[in-house]
């Protein structure tokens, strides 16, 4: 067990910058895929020497900031009326009903732009509420400006928690190894509970 922190750090550190920049891009696209790992990590290797802090934040953030537009992009392009459909009939995959979309994009609309930069400190609503933004038509730039904002404050978070917790990891491999376990295959686990009891809006109504 203890080789597999050695394995995900060694692949994070093998993929470089670039690396970092495609996983925070879909981990902002596929949630299943955890920021908390990837930069926590990326922190572990500025400890060690083999990153450093403001090439990985600006590869993190930058990834983080196009994930996020891609969803923001899909509401803004798309709409409520192309999007509905598809969501009601392939949201098993990515784990969202419709009527998830409707709360955030109220939630959206009851407390403002400003929840944009708020969120990217939540677990499960940081990647979601860009739809709502793109539905709503929040200005780009603004749109831009507090995601990048918010993904740049949670990302050092991430990369500092990682470059002090570096000597605990190494000296604790063995139950470092069992966390990033752990937490995968709750990640995988919640992911597949989802799918197998995601059923459509019209027939949970019937």
């Amino acid at each position: 067990m203890a080789d597999m922190t050695t394995f995900i750090i060694e692949a994070i550190a093998a993929g470089g910058y670039f690396g970092i920049f495609l996983l925070m891009a879909l981990e902002n696209i596929f949630p299943p895929i955890p920021s908390e790992v990837i930069m926590g990590v990326g922190g572990v290797l500025v400890a060690r020497g083999e990153m450093q802090f403001w090439p990985l934040m600006i590869a993190g953030t930058l990834g983080c900031t196009l994930g996020n537009y891609a969803w923001y992009w899909v509401g803004d392009r798309w709409g409520y009326r192309r999007l509905a459909p598809i969501i009601e009939k392939h949201g098993r995959w990515i784990t969202v009903d419709f009527e998830d979309i409707e709360k955030a994009a109220h939630f959206f609309q009851r407390h403002g732009h400003w929840v944009i930069f708020v969120l990217r400190f939540s677990p499960f609503l940081r990647t979601i509420i860009s739809l709502p933004a793109g539905l709503a038509h929040m200005s780009l730039w603004r749109f831009l400006l507090y995601t990048t904002a918010g993904a740049a404050v949670w990302n050092a978070l991430l990369v500092e928690g990682g470059r002090r917790l570096a000597p605990l990891i190494e000296e604790y491999e063995t139950y470092a190894s069992w966390g990033v376990a752990g937490l995968i295959v709750l990640l995988l686990g919640w992911y597949a509970w989802r799918v197998a009891t995601w059923t459509p809006r019209d027939q949970r109504e019937d």
